[in-house]
């Protein structure tokens, strides 16, 4: 039996510490960081989340070794990629994701590298005065000319497609463009949360749609309550109201007297007797109906005053339910829970 090496027994007990300590587990990506930006972000996500850096064997060996704490949990290591290193945190997938996504930094290529997706460069306006760096741009496939005292590119190129090589010669012009095809940070090739591994693209989403679409589906969810007369606590006062005001309006249009309905019955029939008294000749009414006719003209053209305070009020009733951002994330958790 070979000897296994006290170090690498070591560090695999401490990656499964960091795997049965963590409610969510990471494979982690942290390909191209230079040393000094790795300890940056590390510091500053230190307390929120558990790094550490491995040969792949070993986070292998640690996620089979962790399997029987967590079911599934060694699906992880077919998203091992590159240099790779375990990450727990107590955060679910998706407030993760965005947090490292949002310490990525966009990085030059140098040359030799492979193209992670098509570069594409817009034709239009450069900065550059006229000189050598026209020769450069045609040099790599992008054509350039001079208009008005600038270097213009004349029609939109792909000088270097997904999987093919960035020559130097095109590294050293983008870099000049400022096309930085690469990016710099801890990404997240796969992670796993009770029971369930995530992919990036499940983790990759637009947190102000998702924010938008919970927002419409809450309202749509109250409304249909309410409209069925499905009583929830959130529904309970607003279908009572409901009911009141249907009450109240038969009351009104059956003409059933009541302490409620008393003073809009009156209103109705006042206002009855006045769109009466409005089709009748002047000569058919005394003149205390003449005056009330003549108040109710001036008061029917005479512009709208809210009350202080209403309109503001009617504004604030309409906004919808602001949604949060960490709530938007918690709830995408609890949907894949």
């Amino acid at each position: 039996m070979a000897h296994v090496a006290e170090w690498k027994k070591e560090t695999v007990q401490d990656l499964q510490n960091i795997i049965s300590g963590n409610r969510t587990v990471a494979i982690v990506s942290i390909d191209r960081i230079p040393g000094s930006q790795l300890q940056s972000i590390r510091s500053k996500l230190r307390g929120d989340m558990q790094l550490m850096v491995a040969k792949k064997t070993l986070i292998k060996l640690a996620l089979e070794g962790a399997k029987g704490e967590k079911k599934g949990i060694e699906g992880l290591a077919e998203h091992i990629d590159g240099q790779a290193a375990i990450l727990g945190t107590n955060m679910n997938p998706f407030k993760l994701f965005k947090v490292l996504a949002s310490n990525v930094q966009p990085m030059p290529a140098k040359g030799g590298e492979v193209a992670p997706h098509d570069i594409v460069i817009k034709a239009g306006e450069t900065s550059f005065p006229p000189g050598p760096i026209v020769g450069e741009l045609g040099k790599v496939g992008i054509p350039a000319s001079i208009d008005k005292g600038k270097v213009m590119i004349k029609k939109e190129a792909t000088p270097v497609k997904k999987g093919a090589v960035i020559s130097r010669e095109l590294a050293q012009v983008l870099t000049k463009l400022e096309v930085f095809p690469f990016s710099a940070g801890i990404t997240v090739d796969g992670a796993y949360e009770d029971g369930l591994l995530y992919q990036p693209k499940d983790l990759d989403i637009d947190l102000d749609a998702y924010r938008t679409n919970l927002t419409t589906g809450i309202q749509s969810a109250f409304n249909l309550a309410v409209f069925t007369a499905y009583a929830t606590p959130l529904t309970a006062v607003p279908l009572i109201q409901k009911a009141r005001m249907q009450a109240l309006s038969l009351a009104v249009f059956a003409g059933i007297v009541n302490k409620g309905s008393a003073s809009l019955i009156l209103s109705k029939a006042y206002g009855g007797m006045l769109a009466l008294a409005q089709m009748m000749s002047a000569d058919a009414l005394d003149s205390d109906l003449q005056a009330l006719l003549a108040g109710a003209a001036v008061a029917s053209t005479a512009p709208a005053v809210p009350e202080k305070g209403a309109a503001k009020a009617e504004e604030k009733k309409d906004e919808p339910e602001k949604v949060s951002e960490d709530d938007a994330v918690a709830g995408l958790g609890a949907l894949f829970g």
